[in-house]
């Protein structure tokens, strides 16, 4: 078989190939994804590894060690050239590459040149090796090189190899590659401040006596020193013109300092959005069975109040910038954006650790936006929207929303139930805001339960102080006798069931009372109680 046919037959059977993806997406995960686990696991492992090395071979320096020091830096040494080639794998895909050169060939009808194939797949790994840290990830080898002692200078780039795994001196790095243009500016401008000053101190110095500047590297040693403000005075101007020019020389030292420390926090306040973005991806990628919270306004932050409570995994979403950090100081994980943006859900796991989602912004049209978006991107997912206009709630509920709540209509009702009836509304605001410790909890009825085919008169509610509010049942599974029953989004609800009502696998019990009350409720249930056990 001829060369370039076994060189694109291999490279579509990796380009189709799922094992070779998962491996990949694994190294992936391991060395490159910031949001996954697995590489802060790495990470930590790397620095703990790199600053043993450094400390070994430092001590190594005056105190000999012995064989299981070779061993151990043979063991280094080994970890770094095998990160080292997997992150050139990981790079890109060389077998793209073949394909791309082999399509194009087939397209154009000229022939297939395999070593031009083969080069362009190289000069991409060649475009690797040329970035800073391949070249630090390389150099940081050579000091296990024992012949040529010099080499052990090359122990710095093991340090700086910390810039890798450490995250925010990564991003201090990054900074500095984004600000690059406005660094060259400045480091242009102290080059030709500090080049003059040297010249001028030079000419009104040298000659004068009792001066200490002799040489133009002694000029040049006190022009940076100056133009820093450090000022060690171990070289000092004794003529008139060489203080003027050192009290220039200080006024443009402090310019080029606050110019510098601009530069610095306006691109760290740029980037910390990211890095706070980061952490939120993070966190959510070790989270299961999350809820994104769209919006955090009133509504919003009494939600969050409750969830945090009860102890559940939530992210708030919003687009303004204040309520974010709002959320952030109260301890939650927020993320300034535009919960309609599909790509954004997807990274805070929407379909995977996300399985609700609740779209609590004060706009209509977005709350549809984001119903449509979640809808579209995980069907299966529990969306609850807010309603503020009635006209909005059947375009909420076509849009794909499980549940749809008008909560100004909502207040509105419980006003008028306080007009009529004053003490019932009490009640009811008790236990709404759970202000006198009164909850309202669902328990279902599984398979298999005690629960299953009792009847309500033989649970002994009042016996562990709960009253039962209702019963909700799936439609197909309605009884057909004369109890009371409203229609529910897809099931009935029954207020207050008679003692006769059956229930079935499937039910949901809707209980008042305290949570001590029915924390025990639920462990009586589970422990599958039987009615004889009560009987005299």
């Amino acid at each position: 078989m001829p060369l370039a046919q076994l060189l694109v037959r291999l490279a579509y059977r990796l380009q189709t190939s799922v094992r070779y993806a998962r491996v990949k997406g694994f190294f992936h995960k391991l060395l490159i994804d910031p949001r996954s686990h697995r590489r802060a696991l790495f990470d930590a492992c790397m620095i703990a590894l790199v600053l043993t090395s450094v400390m070994l071979l430092i001590y190594e320096v005056r105190h000999p060690l012995g064989p299981w020091s070779d061993a151990f830096e043979a063991f280094v040494v080994s970890v770094f050239i095998a990160e080292y080639l997997l992150r050139m794998w990981l790079f890109n895909d060389s077998h793209k590459v073949l394909i791309e050169h082999w399509e194009r060939a087939e397209l154009t009808g000229l022939p297939f040149q395999p070593a031009q194939a083969l080069w362009a797949a190289a000069r991409r790994k060649l475009a690797y090796m040329a970035t800073p840290m391949a070249i630090i990830d390389l150099l940081a080898i050579l000091p296990s090189y024992r012949p040529l002692r010099f080499l052990r200078l090359f122990l710095l780039f093991r340090l700086l190899k910390l810039l890798r795994y450490t995250r925010s001196l990564n991003t201090f790095g990054q900074v500095m590659v984004e600000k690059r243009f406005e660094l060259q500016t400045l480091s242009l401008f102290v080059g030709s401040v500090v080049m003059i000053a040297t010249l001028a101190i030079y000419l009104f110095e040298a000659d004068a006596p009792h001066s200490k500047v002799l040489t133009l590297m002694d000029a040049l040693y006190w022009a940076v020193i100056t133009v820093t403000t450090v000022g060690y005075g171990d070289i000092v101007p004794v003529t008139p013109e060489g203080r003027v020019v050192a009290m220039v020389l200080v006024f443009a030292g402090i310019g080029v300092i606050s110019f510098a420390t601009s530069i610095v926090v306006m691109a760290f306040h740029e980037k910390m959005r990211e890095l706070h973005d980061n952490r939120v991806y993070a966190a959510v990628e070790r989270q299961r069975n999350i809820t994104l919270v769209c919006g955090f306004g009133r509504i919003g932050q009494v939600l969050a109040q409750r969830l945090a409570a009860a102890g559940d995994a939530f992210v708030i979403v919003d687009r303004q910038a204040e309520s974010v950090e709002q959320a952030r100081r109260l301890g939650y994980l927020a993320i300034a954006g535009d919960a309609t943006d599909g790509a954004l859900l997807a990274s805070l796991g929407l379909g995977r650790q996300a399985r609700r989602i609740l779209c609590l912004t004060h706009d209509d049209v977005s709350n549809v936006y984001i119903t449509l978006t979640a809808r579209q991107a995980a069907p299966d997912i529990l969306i609850v929207s807010r309603a503020n206009k009635a006209e909005t709630v059947k375009k909420l509920t076509q849009a794909g929303a499980t549940h749809v709540v008008r909560p100004y209509e909502v207040v509105a009702r419980m006003a008028a139930e306080f007009i009529g009836q004053p003490v019932a509304f009490d009640a009811l605001y008790d236990v709404v805001t759970r202000a006198a410790g009164v909850h309202l909890e669902p328990l279902g009825v599984h398979a298999g339960d005690w629960l299953e085919q009792q009847r309500i008169g033989e649970i002994p509610f009042g016996g562990h102080r709960l009253l039962l509010f209702g019963v909700i049942r799936a439609q197909e599974a309605a009884t057909t006798d004369r109890q009371a029953r409203y229609n529910l989004n897809g099931r009935h609800f029954y207020f207050n069931p008679g003692p006769d009502f059956l229930l079935r696998a499937g039910d949901i019990l809707m209980l008042f009372g305290y949570q001590t009350s029915l924390s025990l409720f639920r462990e009586f249930v589970s422990r599958g109680w039987k009615r004889t056990k009560a009987k005299p």
